[in-house]
Protein backbone atom coordinates (compact mmCIF):
# COMPACT_ATOMS: atom_id res chain seq x y z
CA UNK A 1 0.00 0.00 0.00
CA UNK A 2 1.55 3.40 -1.11
CA UNK A 3 2.30 5.43 1.93
CA UNK A 4 2.24 2.50 4.51
CA UNK A 5 4.79 0.63 6.53
CA UNK A 6 5.70 -2.77 6.13
CA UNK A 7 7.02 -6.03 8.07
CA UNK A 8 10.10 -8.28 6.55
CA UNK A 9 9.43 -12.00 5.64
CA UNK A 10 10.86 -12.73 8.83
CA UNK A 11 7.36 -11.87 10.86
CA UNK A 12 5.49 -14.23 9.26
CA UNK A 13 7.55 -17.10 11.31
CA UNK A 14 6.17 -15.72 14.62
CA UNK A 15 4.53 -18.22 16.44
CA UNK A 16 0.67 -18.45 16.36
CA UNK A 17 -1.52 -17.53 19.03
CA UNK A 18 -4.69 -19.81 19.63
CA UNK A 19 -7.09 -19.00 17.06
CA UNK A 20 -4.63 -16.60 15.24
CA UNK A 21 -5.51 -16.21 11.32
CA UNK A 22 -2.63 -14.00 10.41
CA UNK A 23 -1.04 -10.70 11.07
CA UNK A 24 -0.73 -7.01 10.44
CA UNK A 25 1.85 -5.98 7.42
CA UNK A 26 0.63 -2.64 6.63
CA UNK A 27 -1.61 0.43 8.07
CA UNK A 28 -2.65 3.00 6.01
CA UNK A 29 -5.27 5.90 7.72
CA UNK A 30 -8.56 3.53 7.85
CA UNK A 31 -6.95 0.47 6.33
CA UNK A 32 -4.95 -2.78 7.44
CA UNK A 33 -3.24 -5.35 4.81
CA UNK A 34 -3.02 -8.63 6.91
CA UNK A 35 -0.95 -11.39 5.71
CA UNK A 36 -3.42 -14.61 6.72
CA UNK A 37 -2.12 -17.98 6.92
CA UNK A 38 -3.81 -21.05 5.43
CA UNK A 39 -5.34 -23.90 7.67
CA UNK A 40 -4.26 -27.40 7.25
CA UNK A 41 -6.05 -27.81 3.37
CA UNK A 42 -4.44 -24.40 2.71
CA UNK A 43 -6.89 -22.11 2.15
CA UNK A 44 -7.80 -19.26 3.76
CA UNK A 45 -10.42 -19.09 6.95
CA UNK A 46 -11.85 -15.42 5.78
CA UNK A 47 -13.54 -14.42 2.72
CA UNK A 48 -14.78 -11.30 1.62
CA UNK A 49 -16.89 -9.23 4.22
CA UNK A 50 -15.62 -11.36 7.04
CA UNK A 51 -15.48 -9.04 10.21
CA UNK A 52 -11.76 -9.35 11.89
CA UNK A 53 -10.45 -8.47 15.34
CA UNK A 54 -6.73 -7.04 15.62
CA UNK A 55 -5.68 -6.11 19.52
CA UNK A 56 -4.23 -3.26 19.82
CA UNK A 57 -2.32 -1.41 22.30
CA UNK A 58 -5.31 -0.56 24.84
CA UNK A 59 -8.28 -1.93 22.89
CA UNK A 60 -9.00 -4.05 19.84
CA UNK A 61 -9.90 -2.72 16.53
CA UNK A 62 -12.25 -4.53 14.71
CA UNK A 63 -13.15 -4.24 10.16
CA UNK A 64 -14.41 -6.25 7.28
CA UNK A 65 -12.38 -7.98 4.67
CA UNK A 66 -12.71 -5.61 1.23
CA UNK A 67 -10.55 -7.65 -0.93
CA UNK A 68 -8.71 -10.81 -0.89
CA UNK A 69 -5.10 -11.39 -3.28
CA UNK A 70 -1.84 -13.36 -3.37
CA UNK A 71 0.89 -11.49 -1.88
CA UNK A 72 3.16 -13.00 -5.10
CA UNK A 73 0.65 -12.93 -8.15
CA UNK A 74 0.25 -15.58 -9.98
CA UNK A 75 1.56 -17.77 -7.29
CA UNK A 76 -1.17 -20.31 -4.88
CA UNK A 77 1.62 -20.58 -2.72
CA UNK A 78 2.09 -17.35 -1.99
CA UNK A 79 0.71 -16.01 1.13
CA UNK A 80 -2.65 -14.63 0.85
CA UNK A 81 -2.98 -10.70 1.48
CA UNK A 82 -6.39 -9.17 3.10
CA UNK A 83 -7.09 -5.45 2.81
CA UNK A 84 -9.41 -4.67 6.07
CA UNK A 85 -11.38 -1.58 5.69
CA UNK A 86 -11.41 -0.74 9.58
CA UNK A 87 -14.87 0.12 11.63
CA UNK A 88 -13.94 1.04 15.20
CA UNK A 89 -12.67 -0.36 18.04
CA UNK A 90 -13.83 -2.31 21.38
CA UNK A 91 -14.53 0.78 24.58
CA UNK A 92 -14.50 0.24 28.18
CA UNK A 93 -16.93 3.14 29.67
CA UNK A 94 -17.52 3.21 33.98
CA UNK A 95 -16.20 -0.45 33.45
CA UNK A 96 -18.97 -1.37 30.87
CA UNK A 97 -17.74 -2.95 27.29
CA UNK A 98 -19.03 -1.15 24.47
CA UNK A 99 -18.35 -0.39 20.89
CA UNK A 100 -17.45 2.64 19.27
CA UNK A 101 -17.22 4.15 15.33
CA UNK A 102 -13.39 5.36 14.27
CA UNK A 103 -9.92 4.24 15.94
CA UNK A 104 -8.05 5.94 18.39
CA UNK A 105 -4.86 3.60 18.89
CA UNK A 106 -3.69 1.37 15.26
CA UNK A 107 -2.49 -1.92 15.81
CA UNK A 108 1.13 -1.86 15.40
CA UNK A 109 2.97 -4.26 12.35
CA UNK A 110 2.72 -7.84 12.96
CA UNK A 111 -0.07 -7.66 15.32
CA UNK A 112 -2.15 -10.71 15.54
CA UNK A 113 -5.74 -11.15 13.41
CA UNK A 114 -8.07 -12.99 14.58
CA UNK A 115 -11.49 -13.89 13.21
CA UNK A 116 -14.84 -12.34 15.24
CA UNK A 117 -15.98 -14.90 17.77
CA UNK A 118 -19.96 -14.62 18.92
CA UNK A 119 -19.03 -12.32 21.35
CA UNK A 120 -17.50 -9.78 19.27
CA UNK A 121 -20.49 -10.01 17.11
CA UNK A 122 -22.65 -9.47 20.39
CA UNK A 123 -20.41 -6.34 21.45
CA UNK A 124 -20.34 -4.60 18.29
CA UNK A 125 -24.27 -5.32 17.44
CA UNK A 126 -25.43 -5.04 20.88
CA UNK A 127 -29.44 -3.81 21.03
CA UNK A 128 -28.76 0.09 21.41
CA UNK A 129 -30.10 2.20 23.77
CA UNK A 130 -32.87 3.76 21.97
CA UNK A 131 -36.29 3.02 19.30
CA UNK A 132 -35.41 0.04 17.84
CA UNK A 133 -36.62 -2.38 15.66
CA UNK A 134 -35.83 -6.13 15.06
CA UNK A 135 -36.12 -6.19 10.79
CA UNK A 136 -34.13 -9.68 10.21
CA UNK A 137 -30.29 -11.05 11.79
CA UNK A 138 -26.97 -10.86 11.09
CA UNK A 139 -24.87 -12.40 8.71
CA UNK A 140 -22.43 -13.32 10.94
CA UNK A 141 -24.72 -15.04 13.64
CA UNK A 142 -28.02 -15.55 12.39
CA UNK A 143 -29.01 -16.48 16.20
CA UNK A 144 -28.67 -12.50 16.65
CA UNK A 145 -31.27 -9.60 15.45
CA UNK A 146 -30.83 -6.84 13.36
CA UNK A 147 -31.54 -3.84 14.38
CA UNK A 148 -33.61 -0.79 12.65
CA UNK A 149 -32.73 2.69 14.57
CA UNK A 150 -37.01 4.10 14.24
CA UNK A 151 -35.93 7.89 15.00
CA UNK A 152 -32.82 7.77 12.64
CA UNK A 153 -34.57 5.88 10.18
CA UNK A 154 -37.24 8.13 9.88
CA UNK A 155 -35.90 11.44 11.08
CA UNK A 156 -33.43 11.35 8.21
CA UNK A 157 -34.12 10.29 4.55
CA UNK A 158 -33.10 6.73 3.43
CA UNK A 159 -32.64 5.09 0.32
CA UNK A 160 -33.31 1.14 -0.65
CA UNK A 161 -31.22 0.11 -4.01
CA UNK A 162 -31.06 -3.26 -5.52
CA UNK A 163 -31.34 -4.89 -9.02
CA UNK A 164 -34.89 -6.11 -10.10
CA UNK A 165 -35.56 -9.63 -8.39
CA UNK A 166 -33.41 -8.64 -5.30
CA UNK A 167 -36.25 -8.03 -3.09
CA UNK A 168 -36.41 -4.40 -2.50
CA UNK A 169 -40.54 -4.16 -2.28
CA UNK A 170 -40.54 -7.00 0.32
CA UNK A 171 -37.83 -5.21 2.24
CA UNK A 172 -39.62 -2.14 1.78
CA UNK A 173 -42.90 -4.00 2.77
CA UNK A 174 -41.36 -5.52 5.72
CA UNK A 175 -39.47 -2.58 7.28
CA UNK A 176 -42.76 -0.05 7.07
CA UNK A 177 -44.98 -3.08 8.65
CA UNK A 178 -43.06 -3.42 11.16
CA UNK A 179 -42.63 -0.05 11.74
CA UNK A 180 -46.21 0.38 11.78
CA UNK A 181 -47.19 -2.16 13.91
CA UNK A 182 -45.39 -0.86 16.65
CA UNK A 183 -46.55 2.55 15.54
CA UNK A 184 -49.98 2.48 14.44
CA UNK A 185 -50.61 6.19 14.92
CA UNK A 186 -47.57 6.91 11.85
CA UNK A 187 -48.23 8.94 8.60
CA UNK A 188 -46.57 6.85 5.56
CA UNK A 189 -47.91 8.33 2.01
CA UNK A 190 -46.57 5.44 -0.69
CA UNK A 191 -46.59 6.26 -4.58
CA UNK A 192 -46.66 2.90 -5.69
CA UNK A 193 -46.13 2.90 -9.70
CA UNK A 194 -47.02 -0.79 -10.18
CA UNK A 195 -49.61 -1.20 -8.28
CA UNK A 196 -48.43 -3.79 -6.23
CA UNK A 197 -48.33 -2.87 -2.81
CA UNK A 198 -51.70 -3.00 -1.94
CA UNK A 199 -51.66 -6.79 -1.41
CA UNK A 200 -49.22 -6.31 1.34
CA UNK A 201 -51.24 -3.92 3.29
CA UNK A 202 -54.40 -4.64 3.79
CA UNK A 203 -54.72 -4.26 7.49
CA UNK A 204 -52.77 -1.03 7.40
CA UNK A 205 -53.43 1.26 3.98
CA UNK A 206 -55.91 3.17 2.45
CA UNK A 207 -55.39 2.42 -1.32
CA UNK A 208 -56.19 5.12 -3.44
CA UNK A 209 -56.85 4.18 -7.27
CA UNK A 210 -56.91 6.53 -10.09
CA UNK A 211 -61.38 5.96 -9.91
CA UNK A 212 -61.20 6.91 -6.44
CA UNK A 213 -58.01 9.66 -7.07
CA UNK A 214 -59.18 13.24 -6.40
CA UNK A 215 -56.54 15.92 -7.24
CA UNK A 216 -58.68 18.72 -8.84
CA UNK A 217 -56.79 21.04 -11.29
CA UNK A 218 -57.07 24.01 -9.02
CA UNK A 219 -54.27 22.61 -7.10
CA UNK A 220 -52.13 22.87 -9.91
CA UNK A 221 -49.37 25.37 -9.89
CA UNK A 222 -48.86 27.27 -12.33
CA UNK A 223 -45.55 25.33 -13.54
CA UNK A 224 -47.98 22.25 -13.56
CA UNK A 225 -50.94 23.36 -15.19
CA UNK A 226 -48.62 24.42 -18.21
CA UNK A 227 -47.22 20.71 -18.44
CA UNK A 228 -51.65 19.09 -18.48
CA UNK A 229 -52.64 22.48 -20.67
CA UNK A 230 -49.90 23.73 -23.08
CA UNK A 231 -48.41 22.60 -26.38
CA UNK A 232 -45.07 20.48 -26.09
CA UNK A 233 -43.94 22.63 -29.18
CA UNK A 234 -41.50 25.52 -27.80
CA UNK A 235 -42.75 28.19 -29.95
CA UNK A 236 -46.48 27.30 -29.25
CA UNK A 237 -46.28 27.09 -25.77
CA UNK A 238 -44.32 30.38 -25.31
CA UNK A 239 -47.17 31.64 -26.93
CA UNK A 240 -49.76 29.86 -24.88
CA UNK A 241 -48.58 30.21 -21.36
CA UNK A 242 -49.04 34.23 -21.17
CA UNK A 243 -52.81 33.64 -22.16
CA UNK A 244 -53.32 30.79 -19.97
CA UNK A 245 -51.86 32.61 -16.63
CA UNK A 246 -53.95 35.54 -17.23
CA UNK A 247 -56.85 33.37 -17.79
CA UNK A 248 -56.16 31.32 -14.71
CA UNK A 249 -55.85 34.16 -12.65
CA UNK A 250 -58.64 36.25 -13.31
CA UNK A 251 -60.86 32.88 -13.04
CA UNK A 252 -59.58 32.76 -9.07
CA UNK A 253 -60.62 36.24 -8.67
CA UNK A 254 -63.90 35.48 -10.20
CA UNK A 255 -64.47 32.96 -7.76
CA UNK A 256 -63.38 34.11 -4.43
CA UNK A 257 -65.62 37.44 -5.41
CA UNK A 258 -65.58 40.52 -3.41
CA UNK A 259 -63.42 39.38 -0.59
CA UNK A 260 -60.31 42.01 -0.61
CA UNK A 261 -58.09 40.66 1.62
CA UNK A 262 -57.69 37.12 0.11
CA UNK A 263 -57.50 38.81 -3.29
CA UNK A 264 -54.55 40.79 -1.93
CA UNK A 265 -52.62 37.88 -1.20
CA UNK A 266 -54.02 35.71 -4.07
CA UNK A 267 -51.33 34.92 -7.03
CA UNK A 268 -51.59 32.20 -10.10
CA UNK A 269 -50.09 29.45 -7.83
CA UNK A 270 -52.54 30.03 -4.98
CA UNK A 271 -54.43 27.05 -4.55
CA UNK A 272 -57.62 28.07 -4.51
CA UNK A 273 -60.90 26.54 -6.63
CA UNK A 274 -61.60 27.75 -9.98
CA UNK A 275 -64.19 26.90 -12.43
CA UNK A 276 -63.36 25.17 -15.82
CA UNK A 277 -66.31 26.95 -17.78
CA UNK A 278 -64.64 30.26 -16.54
CA UNK A 279 -61.52 29.96 -17.53
CA UNK A 280 -62.73 28.97 -20.80
CA UNK A 281 -64.70 32.04 -20.77
CA UNK A 282 -61.75 34.38 -19.70
CA UNK A 283 -60.18 32.68 -22.66
CA UNK A 284 -62.55 32.90 -25.25
CA UNK A 285 -63.24 36.90 -24.22
CA UNK A 286 -59.40 37.46 -24.67
CA UNK A 287 -59.72 35.98 -27.89
CA UNK A 288 -62.39 38.00 -28.64
CA UNK A 289 -60.31 41.56 -28.15
CA UNK A 290 -57.51 40.39 -30.84
CA UNK A 291 -57.22 42.60 -33.58
CA UNK A 292 -55.57 39.91 -35.90
CA UNK A 293 -57.63 36.69 -36.32
CA UNK A 294 -54.51 34.95 -37.16
CA UNK A 295 -53.31 35.50 -33.49
CA UNK A 296 -56.00 33.09 -32.62
CA UNK A 297 -54.46 30.18 -33.01
CA UNK A 298 -52.80 29.98 -29.09
CA UNK A 299 -56.25 30.65 -27.73
CA UNK A 300 -57.89 27.75 -29.50
CA UNK A 301 -55.34 25.45 -28.76
CA UNK A 302 -55.79 26.41 -25.24
CA UNK A 303 -59.59 26.21 -25.27
CA UNK A 304 -59.33 23.06 -27.45
CA UNK A 305 -57.09 20.73 -24.83
CA UNK A 306 -59.30 21.90 -21.96
CA UNK A 307 -62.32 20.34 -23.81
CA UNK A 308 -60.07 17.06 -24.80
CA UNK A 309 -59.34 16.57 -20.94
CA UNK A 310 -62.58 16.79 -19.90
CA UNK A 311 -63.97 14.36 -22.28
CA UNK A 312 -61.19 11.92 -21.52
CA UNK A 313 -62.02 9.56 -18.75
CA UNK A 314 -58.50 8.79 -18.06
CA UNK A 315 -58.32 12.03 -16.39
CA UNK A 316 -61.81 12.28 -14.61
CA UNK A 317 -59.62 12.52 -11.12
CA UNK A 318 -58.31 15.95 -12.37
CA UNK A 319 -61.74 17.12 -14.06
CA UNK A 320 -64.37 15.57 -12.37
CA UNK A 321 -67.43 17.92 -13.31
CA UNK A 322 -69.29 20.91 -12.97
CA UNK A 323 -70.07 20.96 -9.65
CA UNK A 324 -67.32 23.10 -7.52
CA UNK A 325 -66.37 22.61 -3.99
CA UNK A 326 -63.05 23.63 -1.93
CA UNK A 327 -62.05 20.10 -1.23
CA UNK A 328 -58.94 20.57 -0.10
CA UNK A 329 -59.01 19.96 3.55
CA UNK A 330 -60.98 16.55 2.73
CA UNK A 331 -57.65 15.78 0.07
CA UNK A 332 -55.47 16.14 2.74
CA UNK A 333 -56.88 14.67 5.44
CA UNK A 334 -57.36 11.26 3.16
CA UNK A 335 -53.85 11.43 1.45
CA UNK A 336 -52.20 12.16 5.00
CA UNK A 337 -54.62 9.83 6.94
CA UNK A 338 -55.40 12.59 9.31
CA UNK A 339 -56.91 11.02 11.32
CA UNK A 340 -55.29 7.53 10.97
CA UNK A 341 -58.37 5.25 11.81
CA UNK A 342 -56.29 2.24 11.95
CA UNK A 343 -54.67 2.68 8.54
CA UNK A 344 -51.93 4.77 8.80
CA UNK A 345 -50.06 4.09 5.21
CA UNK A 346 -51.87 5.60 2.64
CA UNK A 347 -50.71 4.41 -0.79
CA UNK A 348 -51.32 5.70 -4.08
CA UNK A 349 -51.40 3.48 -7.37
CA UNK A 350 -50.56 5.80 -10.15
CA UNK A 351 -50.24 2.60 -12.39
CA UNK A 352 -53.33 3.51 -14.26
CA UNK A 353 -52.36 7.47 -14.35
CA UNK A 354 -52.34 8.65 -17.89
CA UNK A 355 -48.38 8.40 -18.73
CA UNK A 356 -48.04 11.62 -20.31
CA UNK A 357 -48.95 13.63 -16.81
CA UNK A 358 -47.72 11.12 -14.17
CA UNK A 359 -44.81 13.06 -13.26
CA UNK A 360 -47.15 16.14 -13.11
CA UNK A 361 -49.22 13.82 -10.27
CA UNK A 362 -46.27 13.07 -8.54
CA UNK A 363 -44.73 16.54 -8.48
CA UNK A 364 -48.37 17.72 -6.97
CA UNK A 365 -48.41 15.41 -4.68
CA UNK A 366 -44.98 16.05 -3.27
CA UNK A 367 -45.35 19.84 -3.46
CA UNK A 368 -48.58 19.34 -1.60
CA UNK A 369 -47.06 17.40 1.82
CA UNK A 370 -44.37 20.08 1.81
CA UNK A 371 -46.34 22.62 2.16
CA UNK A 372 -48.56 20.97 4.63
CA UNK A 373 -45.47 20.24 6.74
CA UNK A 374 -43.98 24.23 5.94
CA UNK A 375 -47.09 25.91 6.98
CA UNK A 376 -48.02 23.60 9.79
CA UNK A 377 -47.47 24.96 13.68
CA UNK A 378 -44.02 23.17 14.49
CA UNK A 379 -45.37 22.40 18.61
CA UNK A 380 -48.50 20.10 16.59
CA UNK A 381 -46.89 19.04 13.13
CA UNK A 382 -47.57 15.71 12.17
CA UNK A 383 -44.18 14.01 10.83
CA UNK A 384 -44.84 12.42 7.70
CA UNK A 385 -42.98 9.54 5.71
CA UNK A 386 -42.91 9.97 1.71
CA UNK A 387 -41.99 7.00 0.26
CA UNK A 388 -41.23 7.34 -3.62
CA UNK A 389 -40.84 3.69 -5.54
CA UNK A 390 -39.08 3.54 -8.86
CA UNK A 391 -37.35 6.88 -7.79
CA UNK A 392 -35.10 7.35 -10.63
CA UNK A 393 -38.30 8.07 -13.42
CA UNK A 394 -39.14 11.38 -11.22
CA UNK A 395 -35.50 12.37 -9.99
CA UNK A 396 -33.35 11.23 -12.83
CA UNK A 397 -29.76 12.13 -12.25
CA UNK A 398 -30.00 13.76 -16.19
CA UNK A 399 -31.90 17.01 -15.43
CA UNK A 400 -33.23 16.87 -19.21
CA UNK A 401 -34.31 13.71 -18.84
CA UNK A 402 -37.46 14.67 -15.98
CA UNK A 403 -39.87 16.74 -15.13
CA UNK A 404 -38.49 19.95 -13.77
CA UNK A 405 -41.18 20.88 -11.21
CA UNK A 406 -41.18 17.00 -9.75
CA UNK A 407 -37.57 17.21 -9.34
CA UNK A 408 -37.97 20.26 -7.53
CA UNK A 409 -40.80 19.28 -4.97
CA UNK A 410 -38.89 15.98 -4.06
CA UNK A 411 -34.96 17.87 -3.76
CA UNK A 412 -37.53 20.19 -1.69
CA UNK A 413 -37.95 17.70 0.93
CA UNK A 414 -34.42 15.97 0.24
CA UNK A 415 -33.10 19.15 1.11
CA UNK A 416 -35.56 20.85 3.86
CA UNK A 417 -38.07 18.28 4.93
CA UNK A 418 -36.10 17.11 7.76
CA UNK A 419 -36.75 20.67 9.38
CA UNK A 420 -40.40 20.60 8.77
CA UNK A 421 -41.08 16.59 9.74
CA UNK A 422 -40.90 14.94 6.27
CA UNK A 423 -38.88 12.00 5.53
CA UNK A 424 -38.31 10.62 2.41
CA UNK A 425 -37.70 7.15 1.18
CA UNK A 426 -36.26 6.05 -2.21
CA UNK A 427 -36.68 2.51 -3.84
CA UNK A 428 -34.74 2.25 -7.07
CA UNK A 429 -33.11 -0.48 -9.11
CA UNK A 430 -31.04 1.68 -10.84
CA UNK A 431 -29.23 4.02 -8.41
CA UNK A 432 -26.80 4.90 -11.17
CA UNK A 433 -29.71 7.11 -13.05
CA UNK A 434 -30.73 8.40 -9.79
CA UNK A 435 -30.22 12.36 -8.85
CA UNK A 436 -26.68 12.73 -7.16
CA UNK A 437 -27.99 15.21 -4.96
CA UNK A 438 -31.01 13.81 -3.93
CA UNK A 439 -29.34 10.40 -2.91
CA UNK A 440 -26.78 12.45 -1.15
CA UNK A 441 -29.08 13.22 1.08
CA UNK A 442 -29.99 9.73 2.15
CA UNK A 443 -28.16 9.40 5.25
CA UNK A 444 -29.63 5.52 5.89
CA UNK A 445 -29.01 3.10 2.61
CA UNK A 446 -30.15 -0.61 2.35
CA UNK A 447 -28.17 -2.34 -0.82
CA UNK A 448 -29.61 -5.04 -2.00
CA UNK A 449 -27.80 -7.61 -4.72
CA UNK A 450 -26.46 -5.44 -7.63
CA UNK A 451 -24.82 -6.71 -10.72
CA UNK A 452 -23.82 -3.66 -12.57
CA UNK A 453 -20.59 -2.24 -12.03
CA UNK A 454 -21.95 1.15 -12.75
CA UNK A 455 -24.96 1.41 -9.94
CA UNK A 456 -22.24 -0.28 -7.06
CA UNK A 457 -19.64 2.35 -7.90
CA UNK A 458 -22.28 5.32 -7.82
CA UNK A 459 -23.41 3.90 -4.43
CA UNK A 460 -20.43 2.83 -3.24
CA UNK A 461 -19.04 6.56 -3.55
CA UNK A 462 -22.33 7.57 -1.53
CA UNK A 463 -21.35 5.51 1.56
CA UNK A 464 -18.64 6.25 4.63
CA UNK A 465 -15.22 4.83 4.44
CA UNK A 466 -15.52 2.34 6.65
CA UNK A 467 -18.69 0.34 4.62
CA UNK A 468 -16.59 -0.17 1.55
CA UNK A 469 -15.07 -3.87 2.68
CA UNK A 470 -19.09 -4.72 2.80
CA UNK A 471 -20.05 -3.23 -0.40
CA UNK A 472 -17.60 -5.51 -2.08
CA UNK A 473 -20.22 -8.43 -1.78
CA UNK A 474 -22.87 -6.56 -2.96
CA UNK A 475 -22.61 -8.81 -6.51
CA UNK A 476 -23.20 -12.15 -3.95
CA UNK A 477 -25.87 -11.23 -2.01
CA UNK A 478 -28.52 -13.79 -1.74
CA UNK A 479 -32.66 -13.12 -1.49
CA UNK A 480 -33.44 -11.21 1.13
CA UNK A 481 -29.66 -9.54 1.87
CA UNK A 482 -28.35 -6.41 2.64
CA UNK A 483 -25.96 -4.06 3.23
CA UNK A 484 -27.23 -1.79 5.53
CA UNK A 485 -25.23 1.69 6.63
CA UNK A 486 -25.87 4.85 8.10
CA UNK A 487 -27.59 6.86 10.44
CA UNK A 488 -30.85 4.11 10.79
CA UNK A 489 -28.22 1.02 11.79
CA UNK A 490 -25.66 1.19 14.64
CA UNK A 491 -23.00 0.35 12.66
CA UNK A 492 -22.31 -0.89 9.14
CA UNK A 493 -23.77 -4.46 9.05
CA UNK A 494 -24.31 -7.23 6.60
CA UNK A 495 -28.40 -8.19 7.62
CA UNK A 496 -30.81 -10.90 5.91
CA UNK A 497 -34.40 -9.53 6.60
CA UNK A 498 -36.94 -11.44 8.09
CA UNK A 499 -38.97 -13.97 5.84
CA UNK A 500 -42.09 -11.92 5.36
CA UNK A 501 -45.93 -14.14 5.25
CA UNK A 502 -47.06 -14.75 1.64
CA UNK A 503 -50.13 -12.96 2.42
CA UNK A 504 -48.33 -9.58 3.08
CA UNK A 505 -45.99 -10.01 0.24
CA UNK A 506 -46.43 -7.11 -2.86
CA UNK A 507 -48.07 -8.40 -5.79
CA UNK A 508 -44.72 -7.78 -7.95
CA UNK A 509 -42.82 -11.41 -8.47
CA UNK A 510 -42.15 -12.61 -12.20
CA UNK A 511 -44.90 -14.01 -13.98
CA UNK A 512 -44.20 -18.25 -13.43
CA UNK A 513 -43.97 -18.89 -17.28
CA UNK A 514 -43.66 -23.29 -16.87
CA UNK A 515 -46.99 -23.17 -14.38
CA UNK A 516 -49.02 -21.30 -16.54
CA UNK A 517 -48.13 -22.77 -19.81
CA UNK A 518 -48.97 -26.25 -18.54
CA UNK A 519 -52.58 -26.51 -20.29
CA UNK A 520 -54.60 -23.97 -22.09
CA UNK A 521 -57.85 -23.41 -20.08
CA UNK A 522 -58.31 -19.86 -21.32
CA UNK A 523 -60.77 -19.24 -23.75
CA UNK A 524 -62.12 -16.28 -26.23
CA UNK A 525 -64.38 -15.00 -23.17
CA UNK A 526 -60.88 -14.44 -21.14
CA UNK A 527 -59.80 -12.01 -24.39
CA UNK A 528 -63.30 -10.35 -24.10
CA UNK A 529 -63.37 -9.68 -20.57
CA UNK A 530 -60.01 -7.53 -20.76
CA UNK A 531 -60.74 -5.92 -23.69
CA UNK A 532 -63.93 -4.93 -21.63
CA UNK A 533 -61.93 -3.52 -18.91
CA UNK A 534 -59.41 -1.92 -21.25
CA UNK A 535 -61.84 -0.18 -22.84
CA UNK A 536 -63.88 1.34 -19.48
CA UNK A 537 -60.41 2.69 -18.49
Amino acid sequence: MDGSERTGPARTGAARLPGQIGIVVAVSGFKLSCLLFGGEDGHVAAGIGALLKVPTATTAAYGFIASLGFATAGSEASPAIAEVDLLGEATARDGAAGFARGISVYPVLGAAVFAAAAEDIALIYAKPNTWTLAIGTLHQDAARPAYLLSQEFLAKHSAIVGTTGSGKSCALTLMLRTLLTAHPNGHVVLLDPHGEYAPAFPDLAERITPDRLQLPYWLLDFEEACEVLCSHDPIARSREIPILKDAILQAKQDFIGGDGERLATLTVDTPVPYRVNTLEKRISEAMGKLDRPDSALPYMRLLATLDALRKDRRYQFMFEGLALRDTMGEILSRLLRIPVDGRPITIIDISAVPSEIVNVVVSLLCRLIFDFALHSDRAEAIPILMVCDEAHRYIPRDVGAGFTPTIRAISRIAKEGRKYGVSLCLVTQRPAELSETILSQCSTIFALRMNNDKDRSYVRSMLPDDAAGLMAVLPTLRQREAIAVGEGVAHPMRIRFAELPPEFRPRGEAANFPKAWEDDRKGRDFVAGIIERWRRQ
